[in-house]
């Protein structure tokens, strides 16, 4: 058991889900009406389609297949992946409680009536519209693609490294066309992630870690 518990010892990264979750559900519960309005005109612009449904839901099985890949695969990969997801979801928690925020960006009436417009549905009676910024979609899925493009056992996998990059375009995407976020929320978790770039993956930030550039060693491919 000491043995395994020092191999995996990584895996108390995990436990910040029993902060996270209570903490996300209580701002949902809490913040429904009496909120800051996010909106920039360009939001205006973009058309409601509800086929986005499909890469919007396909972002929880993103984030939890690289949280359990890098998981097994390398410890230091995976506590960079963590601090990068966990510093951000912390603030996103942060910023929704000291400043409430939501959006009337969804559709009364939906433009046509098919099971993509159900899922949707389902989503709108599952998730309220506040707490929006920065965006946790957006965030996460370049937190996966950038754990993905900066991983030395996937370097030689260009499938896994451009497939995660599209599925990351399609779900920032889903994002909007389907009213879930304003571009702002889209553009501050851009922001967002290029600061923890800045601090976990960039030249600089490898250099003052002492370590190689990610894809100078030689590693097993799985």
């Amino acid at each position: 058991m000491k043995k395994l518990f020092l191999k995996y010892k990584h895996g108390l990264w995990l436990l910040y889900v029993f902060f996270y979750f209570p903490c996300f559900s209580y701002l949902e519960k809490t913040v429904t009406t009496q909120f800051h309005e996010i909106h920039m005109s360009v939001d205006d612009l973009i058309p409601f389609c509800e086929y986005f449904i499909i890469p919007y839901y396909l972002w929880f099985l993103f984030v939890i297949i690289a949280v359990i890949y890098f998981f097994f695969r390398d410890a230091s990969e995976f506590n960079r992946f963590c601090i990068f997801l966990g510093v951000g979801m912390t603030l996103f928690l942060f910023i929704s409680a000291i400043y409430p925020n939501g959006h009337y960006l969804r559709p009364e009436n939906f433009p046509r009536d098919n099971v993509f417009t159900d899922l949707v549905r389902l989503l709108y009676e599952s998730d309220t519209p506040t707490n929006l910024f920065p965006s946790i979609h957006v965030y996460n899925s370049v937190a996966v693609m950038l754990a993905v493009l900066y991983s030395r056992y996937l370097k030689k996998r260009p499938v896994i490294r451009w497939g995660s990059v599209v599925l990351t375009i399609l779900i920032i995407l889903s994002t909007l066309f389907l009213k879930q976020h304003s571009l702002f929320d889209v553009l501050t978790a851009f922001l967002l992630a290029f600061v923890m770039w800045g601090l976990i993956y960039s030249p600089c930030a490898v250099k003052l870690a002492g370590k190689k550039p990610v894809g100078d060693n030689k590693a097993q491919q799985i």
